[in-house]
This record gives C-alpha cells, structure tokens and sequence, in this order.
C-alpha cells in the first residue's frame, strides 16, 4: 500500500456486514417505490466488507482494493470519478464525504463476496467507507443520515442502477422489514427471538451458484417491464410485498416450516419480474435441492448468478449439501449478523 510519513498513529478501521433478502426484492428499485411502495424482508449476516483507513501528513490518497485487484495513489485534489476507473465507487465516496480533509489518508479495502454476489457487497463497501471517513472527518451521523449518504453516493452520484434496500441493510444489521416511499425509508428492526435464529441457521444453506453477474441489466429489464405495465411483472412485485409482510409474521411467530414454504413461493413470483433473473443453471440447482429435501429458497439479489439461500429440513440439509456439491456449487453454514455498520481504531503497529 502507498504509505505517507512511517510515524505509528491510530487506524481507523470499519466493517459493514452482507446481507440477504428473503422477500419484497425489487420493490425498492425506482420509480416503483414512489408510486406503489414497497417493502423488504432481509437480515445481515456474518460475512464483511471490511476496511482501514491510515492518516497521512501529505495530501496523497492512496487505496488498495483486494476484490478489484486495483491499487491507485493520486492527490486529493484528484479524487472525483473519471468515469471509467474500476475504483470511482471509492473516489465518489471521498469526493463526497472527505474532499475537505486537511490531508491525505490510506485506504485498505476487501470484502467476504465480490461484486455481483447477490449480498449486496458493493453497497457494503460503500456503507464501509461511510462509516470510515465519517470518523476521520469528524461528523455526527444518524444511522439513517449514514445509509442516505450510500445510497446517494451508490445510485445519484454514479449512477449505478439498483434499489434502496442493501445500505441500509448494511447500517443497522439484524433482521428489518424495510418500507420505501417516494423520498422515505423507514427501517422496522424485528425482535426475532434467539431460538429462531439458532433455528434458522441450523436449516439454512448459502450457496454459491458458480458465477457472480453484473445486475444493471436485469434491473433494466425489470424497470422497463414494470414500466410497460406487463401483467406478470406488476403481479410479481405485488406478491413480493404480500410474502415479505407473511414472511415477517412467519418469522415473529416461530413458524419456520411456512417461512421456508414462503420462500419458495417468493422466487416463483420474483421470476415473474424479468426473465433474466433465472437461467437454466440456477433452475437446476434449485430443482435439485428441491427434490433433495428442501422447503424452499431464492436466489439472493438481483439474479442471474451470485448466492441461492435455501431453508431445508433439518435431517436432509446434509443431502442438499451434498447433490449441489455434485453440481459444481458450494453451499455452507452462516450465521445472522446483529451489529450493522461498526467502526473502531486501533494503534499503527
């Protein structure tokens, strides 16, 4: 990493965690939020977006991204996005948050999923540099003001197609069922009791499908659908509102076995939305852990690729494991993240 003056001082260090939805999907994504509302189901989980942050005593900015494979130095007179440089998620967040430093700092950034992995990694990142240069800058943030200035850097400044839900998901962590309106976000935090998430992570497989996608497209297709008024695409985005609000009382009674049935009837209706949120890879996969013993699942984001959470009996979620293994696709344990956005410093070795 490019470094300033060796002098030991305090790392600023932050973590946003991943998350994944379980229903209402979509519904976040303008301009349907401002002219139906929509609602989210989701929870955080233990795997990262991780990053440091070292002050430097000259006004260079230097950062090192693992998932990108990119590492740039430049003046932070320099920041603002070029427009074709794989770190302008990074330069936009500085441009918009930390423009003014009195000097310049290090950035050191990884994540436990890549972008395109369907857990909302690229908005955890965001949220993550939020989060650090916050601090650094010394600025009294809301959780709401924090998940805002994500979105804004994510969706208005870059531009990059997408909903509302993931950074906000990344700020306050837990389980919520989220609401969007035309210029409002209101997060409902659930008190799910603690043997229901045992429960829950006892039963729940993530899998990785084999490949990460880019989910501009699909969003596209969605947002032109819904647009045309296709009869199938509004009645999939209503029905992933009714399943989110079912899920969350599913969830809140300890009802698990319909909460898994529910799931399998939200991925029906999300494939509703687009046609390119499934394929035929995914559709086997799904089919399989199906046949194998599962009551249900859903790809997690977007679609057309990343991770597939699955709710499965307990007695054959070793079977499912084992057939999609056989297909070329991991599938793990993990466990829910209560925490949200967490910063933290710590002396420079």
């Amino acid at each position: 990493m490019p470094t300033g003056a060796q002098s030991p001082r305090r790392l600023l260090r932050a973590r946003a965690p991943l998350r994944v939805s379980f229903a209402g999907g979509g519904t976040d994504v303008p301009p349907y939020p401002a002219e139906k509302g929509g609602l989210v189901l989701s929870a955080t989980i233990n795997r990262y977006a991780y990053g440091t942050l070292r002050p430097r005593e000259d006004r260079q900015i230097g950062i090192q991204s693992l998932d990108l494979d990119a590492v740039a130095s430049f003046a932070l007179e320099e920041v603002r996005p070029t427009g074709d440089d794989r770190l302008d998620l990074v330069r936009a967040a500085i441009h918009k948050l930390a423009a003014d430093s009195p000097n310049g700092f290090d950035l050191f950034l990884h994540s436990a999923a890549p972008p395109g992995s369907g857990l909302g990694s690229s908005s955890a990142v965001v949220v993550t540099l939020v989060g650090l240069l916050s601090e650094h800058m010394k600025m009294p943030l809301t959780s709401y003001e924090k998940a805002r200035l994500a979105y804004t850097v994510e969706r208005e400044d870059l531009g990059l197609k997408g909903g509302t839900q993931d950074q906000y998901a990344a700020v306050f962590g837990g389980f919520n069922f989220m609401e969007f309106r035309a210029d409002e976000v209101i997060v409902n935090p659930l008190r799910i009791p603690a043997e229901t998430i045992h429960e829950l992570e006892y039963n729940l497989l993530l899998c990785f499908t084999g490949g990460t996608r880019v989910s501009d497209h699909i969003i596209e297709d969605q947002t032109n659908r819904y647009q045309a008024q296709e009869s199938s695409t509004l009645d999939g985005l209503e029905m992933q509102k009714e399943l989110a609000t079912a899920m969350k009382d599913a969830l809140l009674q300890g009802n698990l076995s319909e909460f898994g049935g529910l799931l399998d009837r939200a991925w029906r209706y999300k494939k509703q939305m687009s046609p390119k949120i499934s394929n035929e890879h995914i559709d086997e996969l799904y089919e399989e852990a199906m046949r194998r013993g599962a009551l249900g699942g859903k790809v997690t984001g977007a679609g057309g690729g990343g991770y597939m959470l699955l709710y499965c009996r307990y007695d054959t979620k070793h079977e499912v494991q084992a057939a999609l293994g056989a297909l070329g696709a991991e599938a793990v344990d993990f466990q829910f993240d209560q925490a949200g956005l967490t910063s933290w410093s710590h002396q420079d070795d």
